[in-house]
C-alpha cells in the first residue's frame, strides 16, 4: 500500500511538472482553449415607443430661447444679467407630458403627446425679483406655438416665487467686508482672518441662507476655514457668528448686529472687543485643519492592502438591452423609460414586469437635510437640495468604483442660462451578482442554489458636501427597490468649552476632534411612485397581522380556547400619511381589485422598508419653523394620494425661497379626499414615500461618513401578482444531486421503485454514488483571458475637468441666477 501511495505521488507530480513546463513554453496553447473577454457594445435594439419624457435636445432648446426673445420683447431680456432689476431666461427643460396624454399613446396606439417646455425666468415684477414659471409649445416652434403662464401643477395660485437674494455677488462681499473689519476679534479668537477666497491659510465668512422673516432677509455669518486640500470646509467652523439685518433691499442698509462666541450672545461686536480683554473671559481651542480632514491614507500599510481587492467581472457581455437614443432598457422581463430632470436627477417610466403594468412613474421629489443644535447655524439650518439641483450636480462617475467597470454608462445635459451643461458618464446601468443567494434549499439526496443576480440604474449627486448614490434595482421577482447611500463630510459645529453642568454635553451631538462637535441632522429624502398594478384601477389595503384568543372545534374539549394570531384587512379609504407599523406588524398593500392571478387572488404589490439601516424615517421635528409648509411631506413615512395630472409632483425647488407660503403646499394635496371608487375616481392613485435616515454623527463620521451605515431603502415586492415565482425561469443556479436521478427527498423517502422490500430499500441506500451537478442557465465552460481593464478601468479618460460644487449658500441655484453669466 505504502509502495502503491509512493509510485502515485511520484506520477502525480511529475505530471504537474511537464503540465507547468508546457503552459510556460508554450502559452499559445491557452489562447486556443479560451475565448477572448467581451468588449463590444449591445447589439442593436429599439425601444418600442418614443421616450416621450427626454429630456431637451441642445436644439430644442436654442429654439426656445430664441422664440422667448421674440414673443416677449416688452421684457427687454438679456443673456447675462449683472443685477436683480434685469430680466433673463434662467433655465429651460422639458415639461413632462400629463398622464392623460401619455396612458393613450403608450396602451392604445394614440398619437404622440405633444412636447412642451418649462422655462423660468429671472423676471423683476414691480421692483421685486421674481423667478416665474412658463410653458412654451408645441414644439417644434411653429405659428402654432405659444408662451402661457405655467399655472396648473402648482397649488398656490401663481407660478411665481419672490426671491429674497437681490445680489448674491454682493452678499460674499458684504461677509468679506464683515469678517475684515473684525480681524483683530477673529486673529485673537481663531489665528486667522479673512483676506481672499483662494486663501488656503485665511478665513471664509459665509452665510446661513435659510432665515428668514415676514419682514425681509436675516442673515447669520460664520466664519470657516476653507479647506481647499480635501475639500472638508464643513468639518471647519470656527464658533463666531454674526447676525445682520438684511430686511432692507438697498444693502448700504444693512445693520450689523449680535455676536455669538463660545456660547454667550454679545449685542453689539463692541461687547465682544470689551470682553475678550477681561481676566476671566473663557476662550474656546481653535479648529484647525490638518491630515484629520484627509480622506485618502496614501501611506498606511496594513497586511492585506498590498494587494488588490476582489472585483467583480462580466466576461460575455450583458444581458440587458439598451436604446441609448431613448434611453429604454429591457431585461429579463423589465421595461422602463429613463429621463432627467435638473432639480431632481432621475425618473423611470412605464415599468413593466412580463408585459404588466407595474409603475407608471418611479422618481426623486426632494431631499431634505434639516438640523438641529445650540449655535445660530446648526440650530436653524435646513436644507432642500433640489434647490442647488439634485440632477444638475449629477457628476460624472468613477468607473470601478462608483459602478463596475463593465457596466454602461449615459450622459446627461441640461439647459440654464443659455449654455448647454455636458454631465458626461453620470448615469451607469449594470447588472451584478450579490454575494448571498436569491433562493437555495438542502434536500435529502439534493442542494438547489439560485444566484441573485439584479440589474441596477445609478446615479450619484453631489450637493455641497453630502454625496447621494441613487439606485434603482430591479430583481428577476418582479421586485423594485429605491435604494439611498450618502457619503460626504458632516457639516459639523463649533464644539463649546463653557458647556456647564446644566447643559447636555450630547444633547445636539459628539465631541468628535479637538474643536468640533457632530450636528444632529434628519435626512428625508421624497420619492414618488406611481403605481398602476396591473391596470390604473388600484386599491391601499393595510393588511394587519394581529393576536387572537379563538376556539376551534377540532381542539375541543382538550383546548377550550387557543392564542394564535390572524390577518385583518383595512382598506384605506381616504388621502393620509401612513408610518411604518410596530413590529411590522402590518402589510401595505396596492391591489387591483379586477385582475386577479390563477387562484383567484387580486394581483397586488407591497411597499416596505428594503436593505438598508432598519426602517426608513420621516421628519422627528414637529412643525419646523424653518419649513414652514414647503416639506409636509417629510411627516409620514408613506403617503397615499389621487393621482391628478394638476399634483404631478410633491415640492418645487422653489419652496427653499418661500417656505411659508411655498408655491407647493404638500398640505394641500394630502387633503384627505376619499379613495372610494365613484364618478370623481377611478382608482387611479399615486404614493409618495421617504428614504433617509436620523443622523447623529460620531467620531467613525470623520472625515467621511460611511455609505454603508447610511443606506435606506423601499422595495416595492410582487404579492399575489403572478401565479408562482417569475424568477424560476430567469435564474442561473445549480442543482446537485448527491444519490439517485432525481429525487430531492425528505427524510426517510427514498429513491426507489414501489413494491420492492425493506433489504433492497436499505441496500440502494449504501450505494455510492458522485454528486452530479445540472445547471439551469448558462454556466461558465471555457477559460478565459480578461483585459486589465475589467479589473482595474484607465481612468485617463474621465472626461470632467473640473466640478462646480455648490458651498450651499446661493451659488450654483436659482437664487445665484444674475451673477450665472
Amino acid at each position: 500500500m505504502e509502495s502503491w501511495s509512493r509510485t502515485f505521488y511520484c506520477f502525480t507530480g511529475l505530471l504537474v511538472f511537464v503540465t507547468t513546463v508546457t503552459f510556460l513554453l508554450i502559452p499559445q496553447n491557452y489562447q486556443e482553449q479560451s475565448i477572448g473577454y467581451h468588449t463590444s457594445g449591445h447589439t442593436t435594439f429599439t425601444a418600442p415607443k418614443q421616450n416621450v419624457w427626454a429630456e431637451l435636445s441642445e436644439d430644442e432648446a436654442k429654439d426656445v430661447y430664441g422664440f422667448a426673445y421674440q414673443k416677449l420683447p416688452h421684457l427687454q431680456l438679456v443673456k447675462h444679467p449683472k443685477s436683480a432689476y434685469e430680466n433673463s431666461i434662467y433655465t429651460v427643460e422639458a415639461l413632462k407630458p400629463n398622464k392623460t396624454d401619455a396612458i393613450p399613446y403608450l396602451y392604445e396606439d394614440a398619437v404622440t403627446p405633444e412636447r412642451w417646455a418649462k422655462m423660468v425666468l429671472a423676471q423683476n415684477i414691480d421692483g421685486e425679483p421674481y423667478l416665474v414659471y412658463y410653458a412654451v409649445g408645441p414644439l417644434p416652434i411653429t405659428k402654432s406655438s405659444q408662451i402661457l403662464p405655467l399655472e396648473y401643477t402648482f397649488n398656490s395660485g401663481r407660478n411665481s416665487v419672490r426671491s429674497p437674494i437681490r445680489d448674491y455677488v454682493g452678499i460674499i462681499q458684504f461677509g468679506n467686508g464683515l469678517g475684515k473689519s473684525i480681524s483683530d476679534i477673529t486673529e485673537d479668537l481663531l489665528g486667522a482672518s479673512v483676506t481672499t477666497e483662494d486663501d488656503p491659510k485665511g478665513l471664509l465668512c459665509l452665510p446661513r441662507p435659510s432665515r428668514q422673516s415676514t419682514d425681509g432677509l436675516v442673515i447669520w455669518f460664520q466664519f470657516f476655514r476653507p479647506g481647499w486640500g480635501s475639500g472638508g470646509r464643513t468639518l471647519l467652523p470656527q464658533g463666531v457668528y454674526v447676525k445682520v439685518d438684511a430686511s432692507s433691499p438697498n444693502q448700504t442698509d444693512w445693520k450689523v448686529g449680535a455676536i455669538f462666541y463660545n456660547g454667550v450672545i454679545y449685542n453689539e461686536i463692541e461687547h465682544l472687543r470689551a470682553a475678550i480683554t477681561q481676566p476671566n473671559f473663557k476662550r474656546a481651542p481653535a479648529n484647525f485643519d490638518g491630515k484629520w480632514t484627509e480622506t485618502e491614507d496614501f501611506d498606511s500599510a496594513p497586511l492585506g492592502r498590498d494587494l488588490p481587492p476582489p472585483v467583480s467581472v462580466q466576461p460575455y457581455g450583458s444581458r440587458y438591452r439598451l436604446d441609448r437614443k431613448e434611453k429604454f432598457v429591457s431585461w429579463f422581463g423589465f421595461e422602463f423609460y429613463i429621463t432627467t430632470a435638473q432639480a431632481t436627477g432621475i425618473s423611470l417610466f412605464d415599468i413593466r414586469f412580463k408585459g404588466d403594468r407595474v409603475i407608471y412613474e418611479l422618481g426623486l421629489q426632494e431631499a431634505m437635510a434639516h438640523y438641529a443644535g445650540d449655535d445660530p447655524m446648526a440650530g436653524g439650518q435646513e436644507f432642500l437640495d433640489t434647490f442647488f439641483g439634485m440632477g444638475k450636480n449629477m457628476f460624472e462617475l468613477l468607473p470601478g468604483y462608483d459602478c463596475p467597470a463593465y457596466a454602461d454608462y449615459l450622459d446627461t445635459q441640461y439647459h440654464m442660462a443659455h449654455d448647454v451643461h455636458e454631465l458626461p458618464n453620470s448615469i451607469c446601468i449594470f447588472e451584478f451578482t450579490a454575494d448571498s443567494l436569491l433562493s437555495r434549499h438542502t434536500a435529502q439526496y439534493s442542494v438547489t442554489a439560485s444566484r441573485n443576480t439584479y440589474l441596477v440604474v445609478r446615479s450619484t449627486s453631489t450637493v455641497g458636501n453630502y454625496d447621494y448614490a441613487i439606485d434603482y434595482i430591479f430583481y428577476m421577482d418582479g421586485t423594485v427597490e429605491v435604494k439611498v447611500r450618502a457619503s460626504g463630510f458632516i457639516f459639523a459645529a463649533f464644539y463649546r468649552a463653557n458647556k456647564t453642568n446644566v447643559d447636555s454635553e450630547d444633547e445636539y451631538g459628539h465631541r468628535i476632534h479637538d474643536a468640533l462637535s457632530s450636528s444632529v441632522h434628519d435626512h428625508v429624502i421624497n420619492f414618488k411612485a406611481d403605481l398602476d398594478v396591473a391596470g390604473p384601477a388600484n386599491d391601499m389595503v393595510r393588511l394587519a397581522l394581529e393576536p387572537i384568543t379563538k376556539s376551534y372545534s377540532w381542539d375541543l374539549p382538550e383546548v377550550k380556547t387557543r392564542n394564535t394570531m390572524h390577518l385583518v384587512e383595512y382598506v384605506v379609504d381616504e388621502e393620509v400619511g401612513l408610518d411604518w407599523p410596530k413590529n411590522a406588524g402590518e402589510f401595505y398593500l396596492v391591489y387591483n381589485s379586477e385582475e386577479k392571478n390563477a387562484w383567484g387572488e387580486r394581483k397586488g404589490y407591497r411597499i416596505t422598508s428594503g436593505t438598508g439601516m432598519g426602517t426608513t424615517p420621516h421628519l422627528t421635528i414637529l412643525n419646523s419653523t424653518q419649513l414652514g409648509d414647503s416639506a409636509r411631506w417629510a411627516e409620514h413615512d408613506v403617503w397615499v394620494l389621487r393621482q391628478k395630472d394638476t399634483e404631478p409632483r410633491s415640492a418645487d425647488p422653489l419652496n427653499y425661497l418661500e417656505p411659508i407660503e411655498p408655491i407647493i403646499n404638500f398640505n394641500k394635496m394630502a387633503d384627505h379626499e376619499s379613495l372610494k371608487r365613484g364618478d370623481d375616481y377611478s382608482g387611479d392613485l399615486v404614493l409618495y414615500f421617504n428614504l433617509g435616515a436620523h443622523h447623529i454623527p460620531h467620531s467613525g463620521d470623520v472625515p467621511n461618513t460611511l455609505m454603508h451605515t447610511s443606506a435606506s431603502s423601499v422595495m416595492f415586492v410582487p404579492h399575489n401578482f403572478h401565479d408562482r415565482d417569475p424568477s424560476r425561469e430567469s435564474v442561473q443556479g445549480v442543482r446537485l444531486q448527491l444519490k439517485g436521478e432525481n429525487s430531492g427527498g425528505f427524510a426517510g423517502q427514498l429513491v426507489v421503485e414501489p413494491h420492492t422490500d425493506l433489504r433492497a430499500r436499505m441496500d440502494l441506500r449504501s450505494t455510492k454514488k458522485e454528486p452530479h451537478a445540472k445547471y439551469f442557465g448558462r454556466t461558465y465552460e471555457r477559460e478565459m483571458k480578461v483585459p486589465l481593464e475589467a479589473f482595474e478601468p484607465e481612468l485617463k479618460n474621465y472626461k470632467t475637468t473640473a466640478h462646480q460644487v455648490t458651498h450651499l449658500t446661493f451659488n450654483n441655484s436659482a437664487a445665484g441666477v444674475w451673477v450665472e453669466g
